[in-house]
């Protein structure tokens, strides 16, 4: 409802303008639709818009060929972790950069960077998959997703074009927003929670916990970054002193 009302009075303030303002209106009515749906978008719009975001994603980047070490390595890890979020069907690859990140999108697109693969161990890397698959399996990604989607129909308002809609974004509308869900923030309960998440999904298949907190104790030493999992919050050695407390207490 938050968003509604600030939807709606964005574009209610622009309507009241002059008529000499460099605003369209017809593009600003379909700009204040977008944010508006932004706000209910369905998990069908989500994982289409998710597609759109992974395939502009892997359009820009160096994936991995079958046959490099990183991308075997990456398949002895997928067979640990499993092939599915909450049912829905996902797909590894891997990015050569040196970049440490990873992320998962709602459509099960999940994607290591190799900088990543570098620093960490395949346990290591296992952990940190498990928390951004939390991310999706707990909502966290479609929240995102849906702050993207309104700041990409914000945008659509500035320039008057009013083209994109849901589930399509074009053009630098599609590059922007993919960027804003590649490096999405979530707030400090999002992020325990996911950490949280791939503990239990470690516990469950008889994985290495121990590798989670040792991957944000590397995490800790290389500071700060656009990512959450560089900028988070709490900091990374009270995530990892969490994860040592739960295999402390045994919960």
């Amino acid at each position: 409802m938050k968003l509604r009302s600030i939807a709606l009075t964005g574009l209610f303030t622009c309507l009241l303008a002059p008529a000499a303002s460099a605003f369209d209106i017809g593009g600003l009515i379909k700009a204040g639709e977008q944010a508006l749906q932004a706000a209910t978008l369905s998990d069908t719009d989500v994982k289409s818009l998710a597609n759109q975001a992974c395939v502009q994603s892997d359009s820009e980047s160096k994936i991995a060929p079958a046959k490099n070490k990183y991308s075997k390595r990456m398949d002895a890890i997928a067979k640990k972790l499993g092939t599915d979020i909450n049912g829905q069907p996902v797909n590894y690859k891997v990015y050569l950069t040196n970049d440490v990140n990873a992320w998962a999108m709602a459509n099960g697109c999940i994607r290591v960077y190799s900088g990543l693969m570098d620093l960490m161990t395949d346990d290591e890397v296992i952990g940190v998959v498990g928390h951004e698959m939390g991310h999706v399996a707990l909502g966290h990604s479609k929240k995102a997703m849906q702050t993207a989607y309104a700041v990409a129909a914000a945008r659509t308002a500035a320039g008057s074009s009013g083209n994109a809609t849901v589930a399509q974004l074009n053009g630098s509308d599609l590059g922007e927003f993919t960027e804003g869900l590649i490096n999405a923030q979530f707030s400090q309960s999002q992020e325990s929670d996911a950490d949280n998440f791939s503990f239990d999904v470690l516990t469950q298949k008889k994985l290495n916990r121990e590798a989670l907190a040792s991957a944000f104790q590397k995490l800790e030493k290389l500071g700060g970054g656009e990512h959450s999992m560089l900028s988070s919050h709490p900091a990374s050695a009270d995530r990892a002193k969490n994860i040592q407390n739960r295999i402390a207490s045994g919960k």
